[in-house]
């Protein structure tokens, strides 16, 4: 039944290949150190603690992730900020090796719609080179880092040649964004709401429970499965290369594979068959800033 004819309201089930009911995309966002380096930029910095936690990522966290993934046959999706590919020049062919996607995270971790629009381009640019140079790849899809965007910066992702964007969380599937195809993320689903903790100022409350948050990641898939949805399941090279979250993702994983109509993809995949599918006109929203300086109106 129709709950309302203008489109903003009831939009048409989205249809994913055949025979299959819903998307699961498994995305590690390898931030390494680099959120660390941006957010201390210009500073003596002494302390080795949080910086230390998080090369534990590209020390021995990827390479548990990856191990994993190689059991189950999952090919994931890698968003890796430019400086950590600098850093770890394997790290990148090391994914590619493996059947993995590249995809750009920012160079520094930095927040898009904190710096000018300029520098935002020349760092994506600056990365480009880098995955090239490092792999030979080019027209690689692109997360933000904090998952911020600006409509500007979605300009310049179609400007670059960038194929799609996964920053955004307007539907629970694939959508267009101007003539950016946007594969959404959620918060629910993200490795850090629950464990991240650097015992710092940022910190508001001790990690979670796993089993909890194993419960909480059931019932979501669960729910987006019923809807025909897309499942994003954003982890972290420092946070989930953990032993405590490696049981946590192999108990999801054997969940999620009770069910044969799962599409297991990477989201370069997901993004490739929304743009050539009906789904891309269907799912199309504009590209705008909201224009928050509202007028006052007096009696």
């Amino acid at each position: 039944m129709r709950m309302h004819d203008h489109p903003t309201i009831n939009y048409p089930a989205y249809q994913w290949p055949e025979g299959k009911r819903c998307a699961v995309v498994f995305s590690l966002d390898l931030d390494a150190e680099s959120p660390f380096l941006w957010i201390s930029r210009g500073q003596d910095v002494r302390h080795l603690g949080e910086i230390e936690q998080r090369r534990f990522g590209p020390r021995q966290g990827l390479a548990n992730v990856a191990r994993l993934f190689d059991e189950y046959g999952i090919k994931g999706s890698f968003y890796v900020p430019g400086v950590v590919a600098e850093t770890y020049p394997g790290l990148l062919p090391f994914l590619v090796e493996r059947g993995h996607e590249i995809a750009h995270h920012g160079y520094y971790h930095e927040r898009i719609e904190a710096i000018p629009v300029a520098q935002s381009r020349d760092y994506l640019a600056r990365a480009q080179a880098l995955f090239e140079a490092q792999t030979g790849l080019t027209g690689l899809g692109h997360r933000a880092p904090s998952w911020e965007m600006t409509a500007e910066f979605l300009q310049v992702l179609e400007q670059l040649g960038v194929s799609y964007d996964s920053s955004l969380m307007g539907f629970d599937h694939p959508y267009h964004v101007g003539n950016m195809v946007q594969v959404p993320v959620q918060w629910m689903a993200d490795d850090a709401l629950y464990f991240r903790y650097t015992n710092s100022a940022r910190d508001k409350t001790h990690p979670a429970n796993p089993a909890a948050v194993l419960e909480s990641w059931i019932e979501e898939f669960e729910g987006v499965r019923e809807t025909g949805g897309l499942f994003m399941l954003t982890i972290h090279d420092w946070i989930s290369g953990r032993g405590q979250r490696q049981r946590l993702l192999r108990k999801l994983i054997e969940h999620i594979r009770r069910d044969p109509q799962v599409w297991w993809a990477r989201a370069d995949e997901v993004a490739a068959w929304h743009a050539a599918s009906p789904n891309a006109e269907r799912f199309r929203v504009p590209a705008h800033s909201i224009n928050t300086h509202f007028e006052t109106h007096q009696d």
